[in-house]
C-alpha cells in the first residue's frame, strides 16, 4: 500500500495536470458530452497503454539513445493540436444549427501517438519505480505499473471530460458556450505553442538570450 501511495503521489499530478490530451478531453466533453467522447478516450488511452508496454518491455532505452525522435514527434504533435484547435474555433464561430466538433477514436490515436509528453511521462514512471516495483512484485512488476497507469489515466481523463461537459451546462446559453469554445481554442493553441517553444529543435532555431 505504501508503494502505491508513493506512486500516486508522483503520477497523479503528472496525469491530472493540464496537457495536450486533457485540454482536448475538456473541449470534447464541453462539445459533445461524456458518452460521445468515449471513442476519443479509447483512442488516447489505447495508445497510452501501448506506450507503457513498449517502454516497460525495453523501448525506453532506445528512446533515451535517440532523443531526436521525441523532438520530432513533439513538433508534429503541436501542429496537429493547432489543427484540432482550428476545428473548435470554426465550431464556436460559425455553428448555428447545432452541429459540433466531434473527435473520435482516430483523433485520439493521433493525439496520443504524437504527444511527446506522454512518452516522457511513461519513461519517468519506469525510471523512478521499476526497481521498487521489482522488489514488490517480482516478475509481474512491469504489468502492475502498466495496469496502475492505465486505470489512473482512464479515471482522470473521464474527470476532464465530465468537467468540460459540466462547465458547458453551467454556461447556459449559446453565447456563453461560444465563449467557452473560444477559451478551449486559446488553451489548445497555448499548449501547442508551449510544445514548440519547449522543443530543443525550436531552441536551436531561435536561441534564447
Amino acid at each position: 500500500m505504501s508503494f502505491l501511495l508513493l506512486w500516486l503521489g508522483v503520477m497523479f499530478p503528472l496525469v491530472f495536470s493540464p496537457g495536450p490530451a486533457n485540454i482536448v478531453f475538456a473541449a470534447s466533453g464541453a462539445s459533445v458530452g461524456v458518452r460521445r467522447s468515449i471513442p476519443l478516450l479509447l483512442g488516447i488511452d489505447t495508445v497510452f497503454l501501448m506506450k507503457s508496454l513498449l517502454i516497460g518491455l525495453g523501448l525506453g532505452a532506445l528512446i533515451h539513445e535517440n532523443p531526436l525522435v521525441l523532438q520530432l514527434l513533439q513538433v508534429v504533435g503541436a501542429c496537429y493540436i493547432m489543427y484540432l484547435a482550428k476545428g473548435f474555433l470554426k465550431t464556436s464561430l460559425h455553428t448555428a444549427n447545432g452541429q459540433v466538433k466531434h473527435l473520435g477514436f482516430t483523433d485520439g490515436v493521433l493525439i496520443q501517438l504524437l504527444n511527446s509528453k506522454g512518452w516522457l511521462l511513461v519513461l519517468l514512471m519506469f525510471s523512478l519505480f521499476s526497481e521498487k516495483a521489482q522488489q514488490e512484485f517480482g516478475e509481474h512488476a512491469i504489468w502492475v505499473l502498466v495496469a496502475w497507469l492505465a486505470v489512473l489515466n482512464i479515471l482522470m481523463h473521464l474527470v476532464w471530460i465530465w468537467a468540460g461537459g459540466l462547465l458547458a451546462k453551467l454556461s447556459g446559453n449559446r453565447k456563453n458556450q461560444k465563449i467557452q469554445g473560444l477559451i478551449y481554442f486559446a488553451l489548445m493553441m497555448v499548449v501547442a505553442f508551449w510544445l514548440l517553444v519547449d522543443n530543443p529543435l525550436w531552441q536551436q532555431l531561435i536561441p534564447v538570450g
